[in-house]
């Protein structure tokens, strides 16, 4: 261990006592996130902040001796985004878990970064309120990992992703300053909305310490959810545009391909795979529901519906079983492509042909109300075998061709570093790397993720 790396451990001792950890069963942990992607050695501390301050005090330390310094959530991320390194402090806000108002005349909450999204709902139900954004993963993932990446989820078709329930955050800076961003206002326009950049921006540019959330009143009535099955993945696409094409508006709408479906099933110890592909459909009310119904059985799918709460919680439980699945068959690389809902059919048809040409399964599952779709990638081992990545070339290069995008809820982290320039273009990627230059002259915040 170098000199400096001595001197760093003895000042972060010093300064946060019980917060910082040198285990190593601790940093070991500290490699990996669920991307299943391993960094080559572990990080050289552990900070695990109880405060402002202490993120202050490990920033001011890191950016004294240019040391990086990883933010890190739950480790929940899908990108590599979180992971440490050599020579890297991992600063973890899952420490950090304080609700410090709930404001139900407004419609806000603050809280710190490191409350579980489902905890924090939990806290909000008795006033009426709820916190729309939910990832699949809403049990252990943070409400700062998801802000971080911008998370989307089950719902984003009609309450949107996590940049449009945010109001404002706080953040340090890389040499340990603190700036309040945004607005707790509904409209806010003063300055450059610095708040929707640090939004997804994945630790690079800040590390959110305190968020400001837009909440929405709990719906009333019964939800009505409607399971359909369809002889094919490409019908239950199109049954997907078509519901959207009718200016119908489901709070949640997934679609789980065969391979996936039985993969879960596997899982599970239930037969799901025998019938086809699946498209999972919820409303607010059974009256938009109702006429998704007509459209789905015009197109061909098998559909039931249901207004029993539990039933349509079992059914949306089931879909969040996905990664675990996946997971349970080997090392999975989870992809996150997304594009415009009509041009969902094509796309799954591109990864269709993607699998004939390279002789794989790539199980597939999409948020069909946002057009985002996650292609799995399973193989065995710690290394990604040279085919896969080049199927993965191919299925991106197809999303581009059909208005996507690289990546929409998960982030870039270290697994789509390749592909930056072919969405944004070199000058946009300097322009980027200029913006990081500017929060981060030193570039010590989650050096080597993104860019």
């Amino acid at each position: 261990m170098s000199d400096t790396a001595v001197d760093v451990r003895d000042e972060l001792s010093a300064a946060l006592g019980s917060a910082v950890s040198f285990d190593p069963a601790d940093l070991e942990e500290m490699r990996a996130d669920r991307s299943g992607h391993l960094s080559a050695a572990a990080p050289l501390a552990l900070v695990t902040a109880r405060g402002i301050e202490d993120v202050q005090a490990t920033l001011r330390i890191a950016s004294e001796h240019g040391i990086p310094v990883v933010p890190r959530g739950a480790g929940t991320g899908l990108a590599g985004g979180a992971i440490g390194g050599a020579g890297e402090i991992v600063l973890s806000t899952l420490g950090m878990t304080g609700i410090l108002e709930i404001n139900a005349d407004d419609q806000l909450a603050v809280v710190q970064p490191g409350i579980l999204n489902e905890n924090l709902n939990v806290a909000l139900a008795p006033h009426g309120l709820w916190f729309a954004p939910d990832p699949a993963s809403r049990a252990i993932s943070t409400v700062g990992g998801n802000i971080a990446t911008n998370a989307g989820g089950l719902l984003c078709a009609k309450y949107g992703v996590t940049r449009e329930a945010v109001l404002g955050l706080k953040i340090v800076l890389a040499d340990g300053r603190l700036m309040t961003l945004g607005h707790r206002t509904v409209k806010g326009v003063t300055g450059y909305d610095l708040t929707a950049l640090l939004i997804g921006s994945e630790g690079t540019l800040g590390v959110i310490v305190e968020a400001t959330l837009k909440l929405h009143a709990l719906p009333v009535g019964p939800m009505a959810t409607i399971g359909a099955y369809f002889t094919s993945i490409e019908r239950a696409a199109a049954a997907s545009a078509a519901i959207t094409a009718a200016r119908l508006r489901p709070a949640a709408m997934e679609l789980i391909d065969q391979s996936a479906l039985a993969g879960i099933g596997e899982y599970l110890g239930l037969d799901l795979g025998s019938r086809g592909s699946y498209l999972l459909v919820q409303f607010d009310g059974a009256e938009e529901a109702e006429s998704a119904v007509a459209i789905i059985r015009a197109l061909g799918g098998d559909a039931e519906i249901t207004t029993d709460q539990a039933e349509g919680e079992r059914l949306f439980a089931i879909r969040r079983e996905f990664h675990s699945a996946m997971t349970a068959k080997g090392t999975v690389l989870i992809e996150d492509v997304a594009v415009p809902r009509s041009q969902l059919p094509a796309m799954f048809a591109a990864i269709t042909q993607i699998e004939k040409k390279y002789g794989m399964v790539i199980p597939t599952v999409a948020h069909a109300g946002d057009g985002n779709l996650h292609p799995n990638f399973i193989f065995q081992g710690s290394e990604v075998p040279s085919a896969v990545w080049d199927a993965a070339d191919e299925m991106f290069l197809a999303c581009l061709r059909l208005g996507g995008t690289l990546t929409g809820e998960h982030g870039v982290g270290i697994l789509k570093r390749r592909w930056l320039r072919d969405e944004l273009g070199d000058d946009q990627v300097t322009l980027q790397r200029e913006l990081k230059h500017v929060f981060d002259p030193l570039n010590i915040l989650n050096p080597g993720k993104v860019f």
